[in-house]
């Protein structure tokens, strides 16, 4: 997808890039080859010498991380989709005080980590720096706002994709559960029906003493980060078939 995009460069937007690919140019490539004029001399001038600035740095995600809109950075997903890592927290609701985070999970596609308040919660920070893109739901306004008031000095991969606003473009709408079941992904019995309350419930079960009540919110939270993946997969999938019919 990356290569197919033009609106990273000063000044082209959505309906520039767009005539770009009704001229039949659909790749960085091929605007650099092309003899024709796209839009005036000096302006494809432009553009020409910031694809070579972008060909440049193409294996470095923080350069079109800075450089797209937000709402469009889940096109770096297929380029750098090797150093992911779905994240999502749980706190604590506010009990006995501030709400504070009680575990993080992340899953990079083959493993689950679970970083737990008072316990191993500081492992997380040096974990997370091995990582180029996060992707998250809704961790825009939750997730990554409490991790950088938990961790001050935190350096969070430099690119995140919240799945929350990419599939509301391909209209799905509600919270995580509710489009899990949309799209056919089942969570095992034992968990299946369980929500952030919950998991608040069991923190504070577990506070009381109760063991199991924190293997059950780990699994709860690890569902919550490896269903990340395959929605990440039909967001991407689906936007892109969306966006670019001749590339799907």
């Amino acid at each position: 997808m990356l290569e197919h995009t033009f609106i990273h460069i000063q000044g082209i937007g959505e309906k520039s890039e767009r005539t770009i690919w009704s001229r039949g140019i659909r790749t960085w490539e091929e605007f650099l080859c092309c003899d024709g004029r796209v839009f005036s001399d000096s302006r494809d001038c432009l553009i020409r010498e910031q694809l070579k600035v972008s060909m440049a740095h193409q294996s470095e995600i923080g350069f079109f991380a800075e450089r797209l809109p937000s709402c469009e950075v889940w096109r770096l997903y297929e380029s750098f989709k090797k150093k992911v890592v779905y994240l999502d927290i749980e706190t604590s609701g506010g009990y006995m005080g501030a709400d504070e985070i009680t575990v993080i999970g992340t899953f990079d596609g083959s493993r689950v980590r679970s970083f737990v308040s008072g316990s191993n919660l500081e492992e997380f920070e040096p974990a997370i720096a091995e990582y180029d893109l996060v992707v998250t739901f809704n961790g825009t306004c939750f997730d990554l706002p409490f991790i950088r008031n938990s961790f001050p000095n935190i350096t969070l991969p430099p690119a995140h994709i919240d799945l929350r606003f990419a599939l509301k473009k391909l209209g799905y709408r509600g919270g995580l559960k509710r489009i899990e079941r949309e799209t056919g992904i089942e969570r095992d019995a034992g968990i299946r029906g369980m929500d952030g309350f919950d998991a608040v419930r069991l923190w504070r079960a577990y506070q009381w003493g109760d063991s199991q009540a924190l293997q059950v919110l780990l699994e709860y939270n690890a569902a919550d980060v490896v269903n990340l993946e395959p929605l990440m997969e039909l967001a991407s999938r689906e936007l892109k078939a969306r966006l670019l019919p001749f590339a799907a």
